[in-house]
């Protein structure tokens, strides 16, 4: 298992190195800048800004300046450990820089405080996606071909097709307008989570009952459960203690790449529903050419993803013994 995780975590590194680089050339090269939308500047004023985030210099030393931890003069030379008055410590000592749109925050600030609710909001999404999905994909194998398993095989494919938006849209018409129970939008308090969690949650539920209804099904068609079931054992029990193990892997596998979306936040969700997440906070760097807080959300999802799927595969290990770590 070490050498499994040594191997992983190198290859992490050629692929964070990778994101990074194609990242922040592919943002430099979209027309306009961060200082575009602000109000008409002194053009003294805006080389001094320039000058400040390194915006004049050439892109190949403002990414060796992002990586860092070394500052670069600008006649080329390095300076070790710099005066002290640079704003980029360089991601290799974990500083993002500062933020162009938000002047008083550096971009570890932002995402330490809209991670968070963020992760408050994926909780919740997940628990939806999980109880909802499980029981639906479970039920649904078990009652193979019936009307059950007809009508909740409809209510998935509907899940998977329609977006999220669309579900958040029903469910504030639903229960904000005709049932006046839940509040439309903002943060703050649990009953603000209840409406955005379950739109976020519902179409990985869709997906998750899909999963394990195709897991179980072929779970159930093997040799040893229909031996269980020749011995006597109750079916609750061959259930819990032999099927589910096996039927959960599609879902596992599911649930690492699924997991990071939800736990950093939906773009769009948050957006509707007024939530200052990290989603929010991607679209408006989008939005305003923030290249250093866009590239620290960036970050932020591939650490994520690739964390995820690592702990996806320690865990298959665990539900199928059979599965052995490739340590080659």
């Amino acid at each position: 298992m070490i050498r499994f995780l040594l191997r992983r975590l190198l290859w992490f590194g050629l692929t964070l190195f990778c994101v990074v680089s194609v990242s922040f050339f592919l943002m430099r090269s979209v027309r306009g800048g961060p200082f575009d939308n602000e109000r008409t500047l002194n053009p003294a004023i805006e080389r001094n800004m320039q000058a400040r985030y390194h915006l004049d210099w050439p892109q190949w030393k403002q990414f060796l300046q992002y990586i860092g931890p070394l500052n670069l003069a600008e006649d080329g030379a390095e300076l070790v450990g710099g005066d002290g008055t640079d704003p980029f410590g360089g991601i290799l000592t974990g500083d993002f820089g500062p933020s162009f749109k938000y002047r008083d925050f550096t971009v570890n600030d932002i995402i330490g405080q809209s991670l968070p609710i963020s992760v408050s909001l994926g909780s919740i999404a997940l628990l939806w996606a999980l109880v909802l999905g499980l029981t639906a994909g479970i039920a649904s194998a078990l009652y193979r071909n019936s009307k059950t398993d007809v009508a909740l095989r409809l209510a998935a494919t509907t899940g998977i097709a329609l977006p999220n938006f669309v579900i958040a849209g029903f469910l504030v018409i639903l229960f904000v307008f005709l049932m006046p129970l839940l509040p439309v939008a903002g943060y703050g308090t649990p009953k603000h989570l209840i409406l955005p969690g379950f739109a976020l949650g519902a179409p990985f539920a869709a997906y998750i009952a899909r999963l394990s209804r195709t897991g179980m099904l072929e779970v159930l068609s093997q040799d040893h459960i229909r031996t269980a079931h020749a011995k006597g054992l109750p079916s609750r029990l061959v259930l819990l203690r032999h099927a589910i193990k096996g039927g959960l892997l599609p879902v596992v596998s599911y649930l690492g790449p699924a997991t990071a979306g939800i736990l950093t936040g939906s773009l769009v969700i948050e957006r509707i529903f007024a939530i200052p997440g990290t989603g929010s906070h991607f679209v408006n760097s989008a939005l305003n050419r923030d290249y250093t807080l866009s590239m620290g959300v960036t970050i932020l999802y591939t650490v994520l993803v690739y964390a995820l799927n690592t702990l996806v595969d320690l865990a298959y290990t665990f539900l199928d013994p059979r599965i052995k770590l490739e340590e080659s």
